[in-house]
């Protein structure tokens, strides 16, 4: 089971530029059907947000194992995508995130730091 992930989030489609964005978003979204295929990662999930007034329209989870994560981020072809990502969308991200067991050890960090504060 994963133990890690990347929230990858974007805001805005830069106007002028859908056309561009729905490129990238189909290519991304078939460079991590490889990546999972090949075993790179375990998962991902593409999420698109209803409109609420926020700067977050819509995000993919992608789940695996935190040093396949590590390279996958430092990749080639996974920061060439991102740059272009920046190009045509608003508040491009890429952050890491704990699942699993890796949340559990940081919760269990986080109950120890608080009974040390106390």
């Amino acid at each position: 089971m994963a133990d890690a992930g990347l929230f990858i989030g974007w805001g805005e489609v830069v106007r002028g530029r859908e056309t561009e964005a729905l490129a990238v978003f189909n290519e991304t979204l078939g460079y991590y059907g490889r990546l999972q295929e090949e075993g790179a990662i375990e998962s991902f999930e593409p999420v698109f947000l209803e409109p609420h007034g926020g700067d977050l329209n819509g995000f993919i989870l992608i789940r695996g194992d935190a040093e396949k994560l590590a390279s996958l981020r430092v990749s080639e072809e996974f920061n060439q995508l991102s740059l272009r990502a920046t190009l045509i969308v608003d508040g491009f991200g890429v952050v890491g995130a704990d699942l699993a067991e890796r949340l559990q050890r940081q919760m269990e960090y986080f109950t120890e730091q608080i009974a040390a504060f106390a």
